[in-house]
């Protein structure tokens, strides 16, 4: 483990005003994206859609990073550049989604444990091989009567962690995300005392496993209230809970957190990132790693064929989330855009 470079890295994918573009969809998620703009999904349309991303004129001037499926990691884009050659050449460091995801958890009713270490240290060479300097491995935390159990928990934290030293074995930074669901009917209390129990469990094992805190980047859900509760929380509301919660269990060893946007509305989850960098300093640096949020406009202009559309929403996303990052967006640039 070459602590030096897991720093330098980790620090580059939360550097000032720039955070990270998750393009690492499943091909089924992919499929069900794809629906709702009537495009096949196709291995060709998949990669001229991540061409259109990863193509798209500056950027990279507000993204350190991308998260990339495995398919992707090992395609090339339409000038017939591997991805991950094309992004670096702009400044953007290329990542892999590593888990395999979901599945129902042993003896936890509606509970769920994500798979994926089995082999992980041979698929995290190849990766490596390939272009890869950061991974991302997401656990899922489910509120529900009687849910989230301790066991889930801990069985996640552990395999959080678990994959967090094998990545830092190999001299990839690691994405830890605990993601608790923003799906259910629960207040803001409720996710915040789910997100406490949480962290306080992957922290507890990130130390066990002798993971690096310096080589790694949390990437949380904020805490909001659940979609179907009839009271949504203000922005400054979910701001304040979520630097709370976060100031109680992030070391100031980890150099940045970047939330994951959970289902939130364009502009909610770049509200909600503003208002916390306007209420620091703060220990860690607070930035993004947003799939939808950074995407939907982008794939929606797109609609399989206008290339120049899709990047122009691309670019407006991407720039509202880095001036976010700085605590410097204005609900206004929305408008004027």
């Amino acid at each position: 483990m070459n602590e030096q470079v897991l720093n330098a890295t980790a620090r580059a994918m939360v550097a000032d005003g720039r955070g990270l573009l998750a393009a690492d969809e499943s091909t089924g998620t992919i499929e069900k994206r794809f629906k709702t703009i009537g495009v096949e999904n196709s291995e060709a349309n998949r990669r001229a859609y991540r061409d259109m991303l990863f193509t798209t004129p500056g950027f990279e001037q507000h993204t350190s990073g991308v998260i990339l499926f495995e398919e992707t990691l090992f395609q090339s884009g339409l000038d017939g550049t591997p991805f991950p050659k094309l992004l670096e050449s702009k400044g953007v460091i290329p990542g892999i989604k590593v888990d395999k995801g979901t599945k129902p958890l042993a003896g936890a009713p509606n509970e769920v444990i994500t798979e994926g270490l089995d082999g992980l240290r041979d698929r995290l060479a190849k990766y490596k091989e390939a272009g890869a300097r950061f991974a991302k491995w997401r656990a899922v935390i489910t509120i529900g009567d009687g849910i989230p159990s301790d066991y889930c928990i801990h069985t996640n934290a552990h395999a959080l962690a678990r994959y967090a030293a094998l990545c830092q074995e190999a001299d990839i930074v690691p994405i830890v995300e605990p993601e608790v669901l923003m799906d259910a009917d629960n207040t803001l209390e409720v996710c915040e005392a789910v997100t406490n129990r949480t962290l306080a469990a992957v922290f507890d094992e990130l130390g066990r496993q002798r993971v690096l805190l310096e080589g790694m980047v949390l990437k949380p859900n904020m805490v909001v209230s659940g979609k179907k509760c009839p009271v949504q929380a203000d922005i400054r509301t979910v701001a304040t809970a979520t630097l709370r919660t976060l100031k109680r269990h992030v070391p100031a060893a980890v150099p940045g957190i970047a939330f994951l946007s959970g289902g939130q509305s364009d502009l909610d989850a770049t509200a909600h990132l503003d208002a916390m960098n306007r209420m620091g300093p703060h220990p860690w640096k607070l930035t993004f790693s947003y799939g939808r949020a950074l995407q939907a406009a982008a794939l929606k202009a797109w609609g399989g064929a206008n290339v120049e559309a899709g990047k122009k929403a691309h670019l407006h996303r991407s720039k509202m989330n880095g001036l976010a990052a700085l605590g410097q967006w204005d609900a206004k640039l929305e408008k004027a855009a």
